[in-house]
């Protein structure tokens, strides 16, 4: 990971994306020892509205909690392409959910993933875990936070109970999105799957 990485999750209110951004920072904060902020965004409608989680994270300190224009940018509807789409830095990742985000053409100069979460989530039962699908998809693909931090974060973070069924979809996007990379281009850190 670079010394600073901006990361911007969004989507619409319901989908738990202001969750995944503080699953994110916590899992930078607290499990991998780094500078990390963490704010959010979203609509007076709440649900349906749209929303972002944006995350900054860094070894240095942080002097902007801001993210201006992400290294690493996750779409989970068609509404956030619309409103944040064009912000992204060049060469930056995009990850989309591929059923809920249409393209009308491939970006230029940015790896583009497209990860079924929501689908992932409904075949297991429970379409409210796609959020944490994506966050499986995001640790094995914009190596921000390695495999076990965010998997402690996950752990840590959600309502007792549900354990086993978050951890089944945070492997399953993981699994998923390692699948996209060539072999060695998965990020170092995950243990134990």
């Amino acid at each position: 990971m670079t010394d600073k990485q901006e990361v911007r999750l969004a989507g619409f209110g319901g989908q738990g994306i202001v969750l995944s951004g503080h699953i994110l920072g916590k899992s930078a904060a607290l499990f991998e020892k780094k500078n990390a902020v963490f704010t959010q965004s979203y609509g007076p409608e709440a649900r349906g509205g749209s929303c972002s989680a944006d995350v900054v994270i860094s070894d240095a300190p942080i002097h902007y909690p801001k993210v201006k224009c992400p290294d690493v940018l996750v779409l989970m509807s068609q509404g956030a392409l619309a409103t944040y789409g064009d912000a992204i830095r060049p060469g930056g990742v995009l990850i989309i959910d591929e059923d809920l985000v249409k393209l009308s053409k491939e970006p230029e100069g940015l790896t583009v993933y497209r990860v079924p979460c929501t689908r992932i989530a409904e075949e297991m039962g429970k379409k409210i875990v796609a959020n944490i699908v994506m966050l499986g998809a995001v640790t094995a693909l914009a190596g921000v936070c390695s495999y076990d931090a965010m998997k402690e974060s996950v752990l840590s973070s959600i309502p007792a109970g549900t354990e086993d069924l978050n951890v089944s979809a945070f492997d399953k996007g993981y699994q998923y999105a390692s699948g996209l990379l060539k072999p060695s281009k998965v990020p170092s850190g995950r243990r134990g799957l």
